[in-house]
Parts: structure tokens; sequence; C-alpha cells
């Protein structure tokens, strides 16, 4: 696919806005180790002078920040912004590198890691009825699971497992599973049903990365077993008790768990890869169908950018967990990262929560501000030709207004979003 191929931006403002006063910093790492090369670099989006009306508010610098992205060689964004004056949603980009289609601003995608905001708002629930302990340990609920090679579920707590310092082995880390199911064997394994007990048996296979609570190190595998400790103190399913406490509540009318199913829901647009961390690679492939059970509850959940930014919007304002339970949540470690969510103090001073999110050819961010006024969200539909300071960028220019070319400043922001793109999963 040549650059001339690349589809026009597409905008739709819905409300005029105010500018944005405060930028995060830490998106920046989330896109640390999958940048690929600048193969199939875009031509600069253009856009109607109907689009350029709708520009023209508090978002316009946004706009351009979605729009140097594309230039910069992903096909397309979607991205939405919520505040006190309303929704504002927007796209630039293909979302079909066949076709030529638009990048569409009501887009579905594949959210990734922001699944675990979802799994540990559940599991902090069940805590507040009484039905389970964050100091419970894993071995209470799931007796024998976390075994082998110096794994003792006896010595580690649900806790552990939500903040990421349980030091069980991450099993996207795993390079034959990789091989498998992240880069060349991609095309012939998605259609795979991937059942949790797989994840669990890859990571066991290692040895641990240190003793429970010594240190900080992002495991997809904790929130496999989050999940399944869902479902063990529930007595559901983890998609049901995800559906009726956050989803139906909220009307997120478009997320859902996918299961085991492997298409899109419409509308949505291509998701595209190159799947191999080989800087040098110029071939892409069309990742958009995939079995879903591969991400499970560490990075199963399909949604968009619009219903995020309500999650995240009701989650901080404490729609969601009584204030006990949010204190718990935001309570952070030396890293950033709390309860399955992550919080970074911006370059314009504000604080913002949120979390990031990687699959194959899907990269997403969403993040609110600390009194829940403005949300953010929005997901590149390729994991290729994306710097960390083309994501640090939109949300710089959506809060600061800084325009995409200012130079970001440096980041320090490790831990859970550090791991996406390195491993093409998070």
């Amino acid at each position: 696919m040549t650059a001339t191929k690349r589809a026009t931006d597409t905008a739709t403002r819905t409300t005029t806005g105010r500018r944005r006063r405060a930028v995060r910093t830490g998106t920046a790492a989330l896109i640390a180790g999958a940048v690929a090369s600048g193969a199939l670099a875009a031509a600069p989006a253009q856009a109607s002078d109907r689009d350029r009306d709708a520009r023209g508010g508090g978002h316009a610098v946004t706009q351009r920040a979605v729009e140097a992205m594309v230039a910069g060689g992903v096909p397309g964004v979607t991205v939405t912004a919520s505040d006190a004056d309303g929704v504002w949603k927007s796209a630039a980009g293909t979302g079909d590198l066949r076709t030529g289609k638009k990048r569409g601003a009501n887009d579905r995608f594949r959210v990734a890691s922001i699944t675990k905001t979802f799994v540990a708002t559940v599991l902090l629930q069940l805590e507040d009825e009484g039905k389970l302990s964050l100091d419970d340990t894993v071995e209470k609920w799931l007796p024998g699971v976390v075994r082998g090679n110096g794994h003792d579920g006896r010595k580690i707590t649900v806790r552990q497992l939500l903040n990421h310092t349980s030091g069980i082995y991450n099993y996207t880390d795993d390079p034959a599973f990789a091989r498998k199911y992240l880069h060349e064997g991609f095309l012939k394994h998605r259609y795979d049903t991937v059942p949790p007990a797989y994840h669990i048996k890859v990571a066991m296979a290692h040895p641990p990365n240190f003793e429970p609570g010594k240190s900080f190190r992002y495991s997809n595998t904790g929130y496999v077993l989050a999940g399944l400790i869902i479902e063990k103190a529930s007595g559901t399913s983890y998609e049901q008790q995800v559906r009726e406490r956050i989803i139906n509540p909220l009307k997120l009318r478009a997320t859902h768990n996918p299961g085991n199913t492997h298409h899109m829901p419409q509308p949505s647009s291509r998701a595209y890869s190159k799947l191999t961390p080989d800087p040098t690679a110029t071939k892409v492939h069309d990742v958009t169908v995939m079995n879903g059970s591969q991400g499970w509850a560490d990075g199963d959940i399909i949604s968009s950018a619009a219903d995020l930014n309500r999650f995240y919007k009701a989650l901080i304002r404490g729609e969601l967990l009584s204030p006990k339970q949010l204190t718990a949540m935001k309570t952070t470690g030396p890293e950033g990262y709390g309860l399955g969510l992550f919080k970074t103090e911006t370059t314009c001073g504000t604080t913002l929560w949120g979390h990031s999110g990687g699959a194959a050819g899907s990269l997403s961010d969403a993040l609110t501000t600390e009194d829940g006024s403005r949300q953010l969200a929005f997901n590149a539909n390729g994991d290729y030709d994306v710097t960390p300071a083309s994501f640090q960028r939109v949300v710089e220019a959506e809060f600061c207004g800084t325009e995409p070319g200012t130079p970001p400043k440096a980041t320090t922001d490790a831990g859970a979003d550090a791991h996406v793109l390195r491993t093409g999963r998070g």
C-alpha cells in the first residue's frame, strides 16, 4: 500500500470546547518497544472546508496531533475527548488500506490492557461486598494453580496480582508464545481458542521474576489469575461480572467481552501489524480477525473511545467504587501504578489517571483528570511507525494545547505501559 492510498481525515465535532490546559507525560512508555521502520509513511492528512470549520475550536491542536501520527506512518487514529462542554469525536487517516475507507470517529477496537481497569474494579466491588479480600492469598481461591519453578500462590495476594508486584512470570514474555501468537505464527494461529489454563501453564514453566512484594514488573498472567478469582468468588463468569457491574449500568453500548469469537463488531476499522519486532520489516498484515480468548481478563475487551471516556469518568468520580475502594485503587507504588490504574503528573501540572493497551494492530490510551472533568481516549489501528513521542503529543495537544511539532519533555513512566509494544500485547 503506497502513501497515496492513505485516506484523508474525517472529523465530527458535536460541541464547541475550550482549549485544554494539562498534558500527560506517561503515554510515551506505552510505545517503547514496538516502534518499527518508516515503511508505509502516510501523506499528511488533508481536510475539507467543513472539517476545518469543525476543528476550529478547542480541539484543533488535538486534531493536528492525530494527523501527525498518520503522517508518521500509522494507518489511522480515532479519538474522543469529553469535558463540561460536551463530547468531541474525530478521526484521521485510513481505516481500510485495501479499500481506502477512512478511519471512523465511532470506531470500536480491541482495547487490550485497558481491560485491566475493568477487572480491578470488579474485584474491588467484590471486596466491598465481603465476598473476598484483596489480602487473600491466590492459593485460597485457586489452590495448587500457582506452583512450579519457584512460584507459590500461598505467598502471593490478590492485591499483588492487581498492582504487578506478585513476581509471577508474564506469559507474553515467553519466546515460544510470542512467536506463535504475537509474531510470525499469528496468522496461522489467530483462530485458536486459548484457555486461561494455557496462559498460566506457560508462566509456570519459568521462574518468578522476584519474591512477592519485593519489586514491580508488569504481568499479564496476574490478570488471568484475577479473572479466575472473580469467577470463584462470584460463582459466575468474569465476562458476566463485567457486564452486570460496569457495562450495563453505564450503558456502554459499544463495549463487550468477545469470548472466543473472531470478528470485530461494526462500526470498526481494520487493524494492521508487521508481526515482528524487526525494525527493518516492511510487509504489513491485516490482523483484524483473531480469537478473543487469546487475551481474556488481561486484555480482551472491545470498546470505543467514547465508552472508555464514560467508564473512566464514572470510575474516578466514585460512581463504581466506594471511597475506600477507590482510594485503594489509586494507591500507587513508585512506578505510578495502583490497582489496574496508572497515575501520571503532566508537564502542565495536572494529575491524570487511566490505562493504555496494545494488541496486534491496535494501540490505545484512555485517561481522565483527577476530578473527572475531562477525558481523552484514542486508538491507532497499526502497531508500527509509532513513537513514544507521537502518543504523548496527542495527550499534550488535548490537555495543554501544545502543538504536535513541539519537542516533548522526557518522561520516566515505567511499569505497566512500557511492556505493551515491547511484546506486542499489553
